[in-house]
């Protein structure tokens, strides 16, 4: 079977016979099969796939297709779909089959897509290179000597290998657009809101989004239409309408863009990244758009802010799962301490562990005040700078990475040094704004990496049409 680039290209070959979705959905189920290695997808859901393929095969003749007819979308392993398995890629919920369907999954069958399966990641979605999951490391499909990035990195390196057409990740602190860098594809962080957090199992709740990762910027824009809007299954999902992203905005606007003169001098930073940036701030003034370097002397405290929230908000999501309500049991426990104890320990990798500590330390008696209450107070600063920023120019634009992607082992035994992968991605996050990562940059390692936007709340329409034109000035 060719190559899909883009869904465009494969909805021309349906509507002209060229390949049925049931051809296709057999074609991605045997790449995954060869390419088993990668370690990519925890469980292919063979039998539903085909299903739901022969039923848009009907549609599709009949006239009667939805607007995702015949797009093969993966799952990360921390969003639900009903009478399938979710594990969140954790021992704790191994073998748990979920009771209902994410708000996402349901809005993406109602349009005809076709879901193939559930793709690793990082534990509860906690890290930057998936060397977390209690099920192994996904392979960079680019260099399988690299990390493909985290906590979404299955979902990434599934549309990089063409194990689908796109995939859907959840992004708490840059885990769609960190690992879409890494693998050279598109990922979006849509504003906090915008998409319907019911059925992702939640890490930090007030950080956390569902996006897509795509190969294109349009499909991202044409599966956001569809998964955007208000939900009664989750009070902090906006009630405002939901634009035709597919349908596009002036591509030839000229934009008002700012970049954080800290992001570009900040000492981590790759010198080839820098040099990308430079040259598309370059062509984007001589494209006619104003771009300008601005202050903000907040960089240092985007990182600790960001953990110290996302913690506390851990500590309180992850009680749930104690060995007596669902999930894991330790075989060892006599008694309700040592159920609680045994199986939470030995339910929960090191990384959780560890986040699952920090959080409720931070929330703890004596020090709440000292580092939560204060933690909230800085998000609050930065937020407020972010808007300042946002209120004068339409987007900012920073390197998602420091780096490209780093080899298995290279950054592990240093939790500071892993965190600090999130430099340029948690302020999205703190902030509620929405941010895009695009495949923009080739290394000299051979490795490609992202460049991001981050643009105003609920403007993913703007963020669509200016990554449009960014992309092809690159």
């Amino acid at each position: 079977m060719k190559t899909y680039n883009s869904f465009a290209e494969l909805t021309s070959d349906l509507q002209k016979g060229a390949i049925s979705c049931v051809e296709l959905t057999r074609s991605y189920i045997q790449n995954i099969k060869d390419k088993a290695s990668l370690n990519i997808f925890l469980e292919v859901f063979e039998q539903s796939a085909l299903d739901k393929a022969k039923e848009v095969d009907t549609k599709i003749k009949n006239g009667t297709a939805g607007k995702l007819a015949g797009m093969v979308i993966a799952l990360k392993d921390n969003i639900c779909y009903k009478g399938h398995k979710i594990s969140a890629s954790s021992k704790i919920l191994e073998n748990f089959e979920s009771l209902y369907s994410a708000t996402v999954v349901e809005r993406l069958l109602a349009e005809d897509a076709i879901i193939i399966g559930r793709c690793n990641c990082d534990e509860f979605a906690m890290g930057s290179s998936n060397e977390n999951s209690a099920f192994g490391n996904v392979l960079n499909p680019l260099n399988t000597k690299c990390v493909p990035g985290g906590s979404s990195g299955g979902s990434a390196a599934a549309v990089a290998a063409d194990l689908c057409i796109a995939a859907l990740g959840t992004d708490t602190g840059g885990s769609i657009r960190q690992p879409a860098s890494f693998c050279g594809v598109v990922g979006l962080k849509p504003t906090y809101g915008r998409v319907s957090r019911y059925g992702a199992i939640a890490y930090a709740s007030s950080f956390d989004q569902i996006g897509p990762i795509t190969k294109t910027v349009e499909d991202a824009a044409l599966i956001m239409e569809v998964m955007a809007g208000k939900d009664e299954y989750d009070s902090t999902c906006s009630s405002k309408p939901v634009p035709e992203y597919s349908k596009g905005k002036d591509t030839s606007k000229k934009y008002k863009v700012a970049y954080l003169k800290e992001c570009i001098e900040a000492k981590g930073l790759d010198p080839e990244i820098k040099k990308k940036i430079e040259d598309i701030i370059s062509k984007l003034k001589a494209a006619g758009h104003t771009v300008e370097a601005v202050d903000f002397p907040y960089l240092d405290y985007f990182v600790p802010t960001y953990y110290v929230l996302t913690t506390a908000e851990a500590s309180s999501n992850l009680a749930r799962f104690d060995g007596i309500n669902f999930g894991y049991r330790s075989p060892n426990a006599t008694d309700l301490e040592s159920t609680y104890k045994k199986s939470r320990s030995e339910g929960f990798g090191k990384e959780v562990k560890r986040r699952i500590m920090l959080g409720t330390f931070v929330l703890s008696a004596g020090y709440y005040d000292a580092y939560y209450s204060k933690g909230q107070k800085v998000r609050k600063l930065i937020q407020n700078k972010t808007n300042e920023v946002l209120s004068k120019y339409d987007f900012i634009i920073l390197p998602s990475t420091p780096g490209t992607a780093f080899e298995f082992g290279q950054k592990g035994a240093d939790p500071i040094a892993m965190y600090l992968e999130d430099i340029f991605t948690v302020q999205a996050n703190i902030t509620g704004v929405p941010a895009i990562s695009l495949p923009l940059g080739k290394h000299s390692n051979g490795l490609p990496f992202g460049i991001q936007l981050m643009g105003n709340m609920f403007d993913e329409s703007g963020l669509f049409a200016f990554s449009q034109q960014l992309t092809s000035l690159s």
